[in-house]
This record gives structure tokens, sequence and C-alpha cells, in this order.
């Protein structure tokens, strides 16, 4: 099978020809029809994080296609279906974070295309209870996305609690971004969407946003707490400075949900007097699970939601990175194969 390979941190991916894999116990065997490109990808191949993968590795944790083949103690009911393979690549099961419905905190959990091989290949083996099934209303293009990008932002919305009426401000408009704005318009948010490119805004414009704030021209705090402050702050950008931003602009009794990962293990101030008075919390949140996937999916079958993306070859994954490190791409990129 043809497959993107990381060889070592910072260096361009190798399109390399390997065996095709065969499903261990538990586990099965997707084809893969489209796998979309998500920002992690490009840390994990630079080796960004604290906690890295080992090369040789193929990235990737938004792959759809259908399962050709099951491993043992597997069911043979799952040929032909179609899946997602997302980030969560399995769990223990066992420990209080599984059982509570909160995999996606199981210390024991594996992660696809970072812990595990992935989906920029043409065949990818994944944990039976992992994957999720795609309805037939969505198709793997827009399932590809959705699998991380649409589950991550649906979470980070859940987790924050938005109401209707309250403002939210997303921070970072682009592959993630496009999808926060529209889970918190789902569910009666007022949203501004902030970013630094004019194509990014204009995306959100066009998806409904009710502020919108240019970054690089205008100051966000100001701009937010003119239309009186934020409720809710978003933070999907990989910028510590965004996130400063974001606190600075929340209302007493906001929610700033971090949802991006920086590199270098960055850190924010965050003064201890404002947080206490204004009862500000501060919320991590970490893609989604199993059930938060079915959700979302089941969401943009109904139509109510759009996902914005173009289509890739698996060898342009080099250009394809330059791509979205350079914030040419206005939202997701997706390989089909």
């Amino acid at each position: 099978m043809k497959a993107a390979v990381v060889t070592d941190f910072g260096k361009p991916l190798e399109i390399q020809e390997l065996p095709t894999p065969e499903p261990g116990p538990g586990q099965v065997l997707v084809k893969m029809e489209a796998s979309g490109l998500c920002h992690t990808d490009i840390h994990a191949a630079h080796g960004d994080w604290p906690v890295k993968p080992r090369p040789p590795f193929i990235p990737g944790h938004e792959g759809i296609g259908p399962v050709t083949a099951v491993g043992a103690g597997v069911s043979t009911d799952l040929i032909g279906k179609r899946v997602a393979v997302p980030w969560l690549g399995s769990s223990c099961g066992t420990c209080r974070y599984c059982v509570s419905g909160w995999e996606t905190l199981c210390e024991a959990q594996v992660n696809s295309g970072y812990s595990v091989d992935g989906c920029y290949a043409e065949y990818a083996v994944a944990s039976a209870g992992a994957v999720v099934r795609v309805p037939d209303g969505v198709t793997s293009f827009d399932a590809a996305p959705l699998t991380c990008a649409g589950v991550t932002t649906y979470k980070a919305i859940k987790v924050a609690r938005v109401v209707p009426a309250e403002r939210v401000a997303v921070f970072g408009i682009g592959g993630l971004g496009h999808l926060a704005l529209q889970y918190a318009r789902l569910v009666g948010g007022l949203v501004t969407a902030v970013d630094l490119e004019p194509d990014k805004l204009g995306l959100a414009h066009r998806l409904g946003a009710d502020q919108i704030v240019n970054a690089r021209t205008h100051d966000p705090v100001e701009e937010i707490r003119k239309a009186g402050g934020a409720d809710v702050a978003v933070v999907l950008a990989a910028a510590p400075k965004a996130f400063e931003q974001a606190y600075r602009s929340l209302n007493r009794g906001g929610r700033l949900v971090m949802v991006a990962l920086p590199a270098d293990d960055a850190a924010i101030n965050v003064p201890i007097f404002e947080t206490v008075l204004g009862g500000i919390s501060v919320i991590g949140s970490i893609v989604g699970t199993r059930q938060d996937l079915t959700e979302v999916f089941a969401l943009h079958a109904a139509g109510r939601t759009q996902v914005i993306a173009e289509t890739r070859r698996l060898d342009e994954v080099n250009d394809s990175f330059d791509e979205v490190l350079g914030g040419r791409a206005e939202a997701r990129l997706v390989f089909e194969f």
C-alpha cells in the first residue's frame, strides 16, 4: 500500500510502498476513502509536543472508509460497513473515565497517527471498539474533517454550556473554527469570529457570524467588549497571545475553553484575583467521545452543518502541510484515495 511516513522530526514526509497491515485480535482493517489533515498531524511530524511519537510512523486520525477485514473476536458483520478512525485509537475501557463516558481522558489511551500508525495510507488498522459508523447521509469527504475538527469543536461548545443569546468568541477560524462557529449558532449563541486572515473572516461571515474581528488590524479584546463582552471564548488558534486575548475578553461568569495546543508546552498568565472575583472558568477540552462523534454525524446528516474543505492527493502531503502552516488553506484539507 502507499503511505505517507514521518521518518524523522522536521523532515518532509516520504511516500513509501508498505505491506498492507493485517488486523490483530479486536481490530479491523479499513480501506481509506478520505483522510483529513489536522494541525495535530503537523505537530506530530515536527515533534512539537512534550510527549512525542516515535518515527517512523504514519500520521492521520480523520480516516474514513469501509472495513475490509476483521481480526479475531470481531464480528464479520462489520465487513463492508463504512467507519471513521478517530484520534482516540483505543482506551482501557475499565477506568473511571472510560466507564463514565469520558474515555478521552483515559490515561492508558492510544492515539491514531501518533502512538500507533494512522490514516495517511491506503489502509489502516484500528480498534474495532474505537471506530464509529458513518451514516449514509454523510459523504466520506465530509466525514473526515468531522471526525476530529467537528467532534473537537462540538465537544468544546458542549463543555462550555452555551445557552441562547450568550456571546461566543471563536479565536481562529479555519478547519476547526468554521465548525465551532456553526455549533455555537446551533445552540443559540451569538458568535464573534476572530482571525488574522481576511479570507477566513469572509468564511465566518458567510457562515453567519454576528461579529467579525480582524486581530491583525484591531484589538480583539476592545472589539468584543464593544459588543458587550464574551460569555464564552473558545481558543482554536495555536498562539499563546490568542489565549490571553480570549481571557481578557470575558464577562463575569465567563468560560475560557482551551482547545488549541501550541508548541513547546506554552503557558499563559491567569490572574487569580480577577478569576476569583469574576467567577471565571478555565476549561480544557480535548476532542470528543464516540457518542459525541455519533451526534456530530447525525447533525450533519440532518443538514445542520457545512464542511468547508478542499481535496488533495496523498503525494501532495508536504505541500499541504505548508499550505496549513502558511494560513493559505481556507478551512480543511482532505486527502482522497
